[in-house]
């Protein structure tokens, strides 16, 4: 079948690009301002890009368009698309009708974390002899994909986004999915532009609980006021949780400050069993992710311990405490964290494993939310952290930052030219610090300028 898919390089549009080819399908696909690492994967698996949304990419009359959720009306594609009578669906539903049938389907869900929880169970279970299939908002390191069908009688595992499925269907992605388990890492306000309010979020998540059968299982992190709002709407399957309370079905206790070592504790109906983790990402909201990972994996009939030895080998994925490179002693990292909840955690991690040097951070407020400034009263504390804070005022913003910059004090300091925030960043960099560039966009390809940057700097001296 010939699929079009519009807007292809978003990270769940890309990801479902490569199942269907994987499945045998010749596909196309449009969309503006493609940038890696989702445009390279898609060229390498032979999909046909389309740069801008145009009625001539339709001009072929394909068999099956896939719209993509940032979409609207008024897009001359959609319009185009309307207008010809072609047939079109979601891609949530299109991985549902085509993908995920027959499949044991586990759902990670959550504000933050589902595409690193996610790329750790694939890989738990990889290490464990299955061949899952998975769909995830990112490239996994370990596999060099965001995508891939897998082993039919293997799990298939999916990232699971909150945010809406399409124009014409305003529900959650996830309550497309109909999982066997679902991991509900955490919940918070986000999508502003979408949700007026947590509480509507905490209904899509349990609209996802609904789906569940009463044969699955529901992992759930403690400590998660939202996620037990969630849970006193009703539960019809089992529920287990994670994460530091001694009631809890699955603890962690970190055995370093940095999360890089940590002891895993399981009470089961069995009895209990520990293990000890001990790899090279830091912070404790990793810890946390592993755990869900690890109980998911435990639900799929993996050994603990041997799951706990993987994961020493596991790699995180794409943009998430990616180390970029590294010159004169200076490390790029870039990570993904848009939301201050994230940001605070990506910092605090990063913190702590920083025992020489100093931690540089580079922000981008880009995503909706950001946008819209329903959470600027919460950056200041989200960067307490870092030792100096280099702030980017992206196009279309809807608020100043400079007052928001300005409470910060000396440390930090606000650009509205790309250029002017790399020099100042590397002139200020000296060997043993670290620059953690956080965004959920592109970034202008900062990262890479920074290198070459920092490598003039270096041949200056």
């Amino acid at each position: 079948m010939r699929l079009h898919i519009i807007g292809i390089c978003g990270t769940f549009m890309g990801s479902l690009a490569l199942l269907a080819r994987e499945l045998g399908h010749q596909v196309s696909g449009s969309d503006t301002n493609v940038y890696p690492p989702m445009s390279t994967q898609l060229e390498e698996a032979g999909i046909t890009l389309m740069e801008g949304y145009r009625a001539e990419n339709l001009a072929d009359e394909p068999e099956l368009v896939i719209v993509g959720n940032a979409l609207s009306r008024g897009n001359p594609e959609v319009e185009a698309l309307l207008n010809s009578g072609l047939p079109y669906t979601s891609g949530a539903q299109w991985l549902a009708e085509h993908v995920l049938p027959g499949r044991q389907v586990i759902a990670v869900a959550g504000t933050h974390g589902k595409t690193t929880t996610a790329s750790l169970l694939a890989w738990l279970l990889e290490s464990a002899g299955l061949t899952p299939g998975f769909l995830i908002g990112g490239v996994p390191r370990n596999f060099g994909v965001s995508a891939r069908l897998g082993n039919h009688e293997s799990p298939f595992i999916v990232e699971a986004d909150e945010y809406d499925t399409a124009f014409f269907d305003k529900r959650s992605k996830f309550v497309h999915y109909r999982p066997q388990i679902a991991v509900m890492n955490n919940l918070e306000f986000d999508h502003a532009d979408i949700f007026p309010d947590l509480a509507a979020i905490e209904r899509q998540f349990h609209h996802l609980v609904r789906t569940v059968p009463s044969q699955g299982c529901l992992l759930v992190a403690d400590q998660q006021p939202a996620l037990a709002r969630v849970l006193k709407m009703g539960a019809w399957s089992p529920v287990e949780h994670f994460g530091t309370l001694e009631n809890s079905e699955w603890q962690l206790r970190l055995e370093r400050a940095d999360g890089s070592r940590f002891q895993v504790l399981h009470i089961g109906e069995n009895g209990e069993e520990d293990a000890v983790v001990e790899w090279t990402l830091t912070g404790e909201h990793n810890a946390r992710n592993a755990l869900a990972a690890l109980a998911a994996a435990s639900r799929c009939g993996v050994n603990l311990a041997r799951a706990c030895a993987a994961l020493s080998r596991f790699q995180t994925p794409r943009r998430r405490q990616e180390v970029i490179g590294e010159v004169d002693g200076v490390q790029v990292i870039d990570d993904f964290a848009h939301h201050p909840t994230a940001i605070a955690a990506t910092l605090k991690g990063l913190r702590a494993a920083t025992t020489k040097g100093r931690l540089l951070a580079v922000i981008e407020p880009r995503s909706n939310t950001m946008r819209l400034g329903a959470l600027r009263a919460r950056l200041n504390d989200s960067v307490v952290d870092a030792d100096a804070v280099f702030w980017f005022q992206p196009a279309g913003l809807d608020w100043s930052m400079e007052a928001l910059v300005a409470e910060q004090g000396e440390r930090a300091e606000l650009f509205g030219d790309i250029d002017a925030l790399v020099q100042a960043v590397v002139t200020q960099a000296s060997p043993l610090d670290r620059i953690v560039v956080m965004s959920n966009g592109g970034f202008e390809g900062v990262h890479q300028r920074l290198l070459s940057a920092l490598s003039a700097k270096e041949q200056a001296e």
